[in-house]
């Protein structure tokens, strides 16, 4: 791999994705690659409901998604390894912004979790599926 390992997690559930960090942190391991951690916030600006939250919402959001990946980092590599890794909180839908880093950054892998679909996921089996379709480096799905 020349590019890193790109590991997607939904922070709304913090132990749901830990082993899928843990897998993307064996996988960038054996291949010597950087791993970068990445969780989505969703954008409300400009919708309707967007307009029921005040201005510093998304800065508050954001900031509490930033520490909950960084203890789920923690938590899962320990914390020598979590200072290695890239920690990376975007603001959009799911997978497009899954794939836009990916593209980006010249992301080798993407390591995303499937998980049994349901209302309360952020990161649904449909933006997993999106992921496997779209990306143009390989995807790895853990169950």
């Amino acid at each position: 791999m020349t590019g890193p390992v790109l590991c997607a997690v939904d922070i709304s559930n913090e132990n749901r994705d830990r082993h899928v960090l843990e897998v993307a942190a064996r996988l960038a391991e054996m291949e010597g690659a950087q791993l970068d951690v990445i969780t989505v916030v969703p954008d409300y600006g400009m919708s309707v409901v967007g307009s029921y939250f005040d201005k510093s919402h998304h800065d508050k959001a954001v900031q509490e998604a930033r520490r909950r990946l960084d203890a789920l980092a923690e938590a899962a590599l320990g914390a020598e390894a979590n200072k290695k890794v890239r920690h990376i909180v975007a603001t959009g839908n799911a997978y497009q912004e899954i794939l836009h880093v990916a593209e980006t950054d010249g992301a080798s892998l993407i390591v995303v979790g499937a998980h049994k679909p349901d209302f309360r996921d952020y990161l649904l089996g449909p933006h997993a599926a999106r992921i496997v379709r779209h990306a143009s480096c390989s995807v790895h799905v853990v169950r």
